[in-house]
């Protein structure tokens, strides 16, 4: 801050830097996982609305080349502007509610997870359990769902449907399968049944890409085509990050409690089981959810040559130079 003739202050004016992108190099592993650091921080959704109000509002007048008062330097802007996009659509912006929220991921995979873990053997328990995940799931794609493309009510039904049913038949079948195995086996079995839904989930919400393809732009942000293939391409890597953000605490939380099981500790403190299960992997998840979304780029690249004949065709008569192009893969 500056003074003039030392009794009014004029205030410098904040950098200006594109706040639409991500704060890190998304080029870099470690970029992408800082950024899904601050995008899914669990602690978020504990912003009262006049917090959240208040960081929209200063997006909007930044966004604008307004004066921002309430912000000293730069970084006080990136932390409103995360704030707001934890939770406010990006495309809408409208306020989306709570446990559709990407800054919900933790604490709300922690319960259920944590439910799905400890509830393994019972039938009754799985159908349970299993169901409370698709209806987040379906919660979650909705909330997030696209503003140029909003999924339909029938295909988000029939997705709900899908998924919720290839998790039982999975889970049911896999119990029975491995009843007189390895206990371990059938700790491991939600994890199974997490992957299967996933790859029935999201393929399901992202049918209008599979059949009409995804917008293809060149380094410029230039549109060049439409390509189904890299939509399969984006949606394999969304499935693939799905699992992986799973994988950890589903299979470190079953090693822990097997050990535990095996030393007589569960058998000495019966009621322990599922509380020690859902703190875990809570802890396991708040690493968990942001390194497995920074698996891959956000805005995935393919080779012009990978692409179907005619839109490879396309592209290299409009730029013969041009090697990659760029689409959105999604989240």
């Amino acid at each position: 801050m500056q003074y003039a003739n030392h009794d009014r202050p004029i205030m410098s004016p904040l950098p200006r830097v594109n706040i639409d992108q991500p704060k890190y190099d998304q080029n870099s592993y470690l970029g992408r996982a800082k950024h899904f650091f601050l995008l899914t921080n669990p602690l978020n959704v504990l912003a009262s609305a006049a917090k959240l109000e208040e960081a929209r509002q200063i997006v909007l007048k930044y966004r604008a080349g307004k004066d921002v008062p309430e912000c000293k330097t730069i970084d006080d802007v990136w932390r409103a502007k995360y704030l707001y996009d934890s939770a406010f659509h990006p495309e809408t912006g409208e306020k989306q509610i709570v446990i559709g929220r990407m800054a919900a991921q933790m604490p709300m995979n922690t319960f259920i997870t944590g439910g799905m873990m400890a509830f393994y053997k019972s039938t009754s328990a799985v159908v349970f359990w299993q169901w409370c995940n698709q209806t987040f799931n379906a919660i979650v794609n909705y909330t997030n769902r696209s503003g140029t493309s909003p999924i339909s009510q029938p295909q988000l039904l029939t997705s709900y449907c899908l998924a919720t049913s290839g998790a039982l038949v999975t889970a049911l079948s896999l119990n029975r399968a491995v009843k007189n195995m390895n206990p371990l086996l059938g700790r491991l079995v939600p994890l199974v049944a997490v992957g299967a839904a996933n790859c029935i989930n999201i393929p399901c919400m992202r049918m209008q890409e599979l059949q009409n393809g995804v917008v293809l732009l060149d380094e410029n942000n230039n549109e060049m085509g439409i390509s189904k293939k890299a939509a399969v391409v984006g949606i394999s890597a969304v499935i693939l990050s799905r699992i992986a953000m799973a994988i950890p605490g589903m299979t470190l939380t079953p090693m822990l409690m097997n050990t535990l099981e095996k030393r007589g500790f569960l058998a000495k403190y019966p009621r322990s089981n599922a509380p020690i299960q859902t703190l875990f992997c809570g802890f396991v998840l708040i690493f968990a959810t942001p390194l497995g979304c920074a698996f891959f780029k956000q805005r995935a690249g393919i080779k012009v040559d990978s692409l179907e004949t005619e839109v490879r065709d396309s592209i290299k008569k409009k730029r013969p130079d041009l090697d990659t192009v760029w689409f959105n893969k999604g989240l």
